[in-house]
């Protein structure tokens, strides 16, 4: 599980080219897209993880971010990954927000139930999501995160992103040198010169 005694800062990564990627996942794991009725999976998976107090919250937050014009964007835009019973493990949303009032693409919400963490799905994830950028031809791609995600960060300079110093999107606040600062206290030397050697 998230250690969420790390502090909170902003921290902002861009990718501006697209790796050429094939997700894969373990056997009997399959990709699928949003269907009706699938919010409340969602819901109970980022409820899991410690993301809301409560299943309703989170539910009602994804139906008013993501379903409060009509259903056929975010149906062709997040990805779920079902194991064997057909149950949802994992999730990421291929969206965008503003930045300077223009629509930028903006990854969001990479989750993976702690029981199906360390099996690759998270990576296959962020690929398979990358991939809808890269057919629709969105780019540079950013995403928001914090220190206590620094697994996650991890994954995403390996797939092509970059840590922002100064860069930002929505109405985020870049608050980069008190994130780098924590991630240096907490992470491993080879790890955290890993993430610095992603850093524009």
């Amino acid at each position: 599980m998230i250690d969420r005694t790390i502090p909170f800062y902003n921290m902002i990564l861009k990718c501006d080219k697209i790796q050429e990627f094939k997700p894969i996942l373990p056997n009997s794991y399959q990709f699928r897209m949003y269907q009706e009725g699938d919010e409340k999976n969602w819901a109970e998976l980022e409820f899991e993880i410690g993301d809301f107090e409560t299943v309703e919250k989170a539910k009602q937050y994804f139906l008013s971010a993501y379903c409060s014009n009509d259903l056929n964007e975010i149906s062709k835009r997040c990805v779920f990954v079902i194991n064997q019973k057909n149950e949802i493990v994992g999730s990421c949303i291929a969206w965008k927000d503003l930045k300077n009032n223009v629509p930028v693409a903006s990854l969001h919400w990479l989750i993976v139930s702690p029981q199906y963490q360390g099996k690759g799905i998270g990576k296959a994830l962020c690929q398979k999501v990358m991939q809808i950028f890269y057919k629709e031809n969105e780019l540079p791609i950013y995403l928001h995160t914090q220190p206590w995600s620094y697994k996650a960060i991890i994954l995403y300079v390996r797939q092509g992103f970059n840590v922002q110093k100064v860069d930002s999107f929505s109405s985020y606040e870049n608050q980069f040198d008190l994130a780098i600062n924590t991630l240096e206290k907490i992470l491993p030397k080879e790890q955290y010169y890993e993430i610095i050697n992603h850093v524009e």
